[in-house]
């Protein structure tokens, strides 16, 4: 069960409605959690503007959040985003705070607080035209290729993170090596490691699918793994959390995924590759295994992806890459071609030459 960080949400946490309903999403992943009550927090504070009652709200109240959300200029940084890209959210955090709101409004349906859930949602209505009909969400959705660091940004992000403690270089190398997602490296123990095989034990209560796993990891994190032994050892001699907090408030404590968030964005900066983020080694990761040759099948292993199509939407290969691979198959396609034909070829001249021969 999630621990719910209610000074993070402040309207969430006076508003009765919406605080009940966040306490029945406990049972969910702690990202998740975040997620909807970011997500919730904002739009009652979008209603407190509007002066909009958020349990009496109407399409045309939701229409007006969309469009509120789709015009607001970027939190972080311009170079975040390209500079010719359209101001706004991400079409995939539109989509997720709209989730969290219709489940909120879902709620309120269920309780009998009102009749309808005034956010629409894309349905499937059997005879509506050929093979049904899917009626309209109340934004469109569309995906975008992941960003991926080129090989001069990820040096970048590399020697940025040469001046980091080694317990920060050390959460970088086991992200890639690993293809760690946030919080299964912040919630990795030491008894999680094994470090005769090179192997780590991803519990299934951290991950997102609720599935164990091991993957192994390489022999320039296992160096790394085994200095900041060294290094914890002068902090606990005990086990527990893998990776410690070395300042004078929290010493001792394990990291968590908003420390390590901060420090990677430390490291974004620094290096002047803003767009890196936490998840981005974990998306380099399985992009290299594809270019590697790994079958999706073990690459979706290897993450933890109940589904070969959430896999696909991770692996991310170039227009470099598949030039490549079009062009090593259209070789290999060539030269069976080009041998046919020349097998066709000699027996034809064998033919010839024995009607000659006649």
């Amino acid at each position: 069960m999630s621990i719910i960080a209610w000074n993070r949400y402040p309207l969430v946490s006076q508003n009765t409605q919406a605080k009940s309903w966040l306490l029945l999403q406990t049972n969910l992943a702690s990202n998740t959690i975040d997620a909807y009550g970011r997500a919730l927090n904002d739009y009652l504070a979008f209603c407190a503007r509007c002066e909009i009652v958020p349990a009496a709200a109407t399409n045309e109240h939701l229409s007006l959040y969309v469009s509120d959300l789709t015009s607001r200029p970027h939190k972080l940084n311009a170079n975040v985003c390209p500079p010719n890209s359209s101001p706004g959210l991400s079409n995939a955090t539109l989509q997720q705070r709209l989730t969290a709101i219709r489940l909120f409004y879902d709620y309120l349906v269920e309780e009998g607080v009102r009749g309808v859930n005034p956010v629409g949602r894309g349905r499937y209505t059997p005879g509506k035209g050929f093979s049904g009909k899917r009626d309209r969400g109340l934004i469109p959705r569309y995906r975008k290729l992941p960003w991926l660091p080129t090989e001069e940004e990820w040096r970048k992000v590399l020697e940025a993170a040469r001046s980091e403690p080694l317990r920060n270089r050390l959460m970088l190398a086991m992200s890639y090596d690993a293809g760690l997602r946030r919080e299964e490296l912040c919630s990795l123990t030491t008894s999680d490691l094994d470090p005769a095989h090179q192997l780590i034990t991803i519990r299934a209560e951290t991950t997102k699918s609720r599935q164990s796993r091991v993957v192994p990891y390489s022999s320039s994190t296992a160096a790394l793994y085994a200095a900041y032994l060294q290094e914890r050892r002068a902090l606990t001699r005990s086990g527990g959390p893998l990776s410690l907090s070395i300042s004078r408030r929290n010493r001792t404590l394990p990291i968590s995924i908003w420390t390590w968030s901060k420090v990677v964005r430390g490291i974004a900066l620094s290096s002047g590759v803003a767009r890196f983020t936490t998840h981005t080694p974990r998306h380099l990761c399985l992009t290299d295994l594809a270019r590697a040759g790994w079958d999706i099948h073990e690459i979706a292993t290897f993450a933890g992806h109940r589904s070969t199509q959430t896999t696909l939407l991770y692996i991310h290969l170039s227009g470099n890459d598949l030039a490549q691979k079009l062009q090593q198959g259209m070789t290999a396609i060539h030269s069976w071609r080009m041998e046919a034909l020349s097998e066709l070829f000699n027996e034809n001249q064998e033919a010839c030459d024995g009607v000659r021969e006649d």
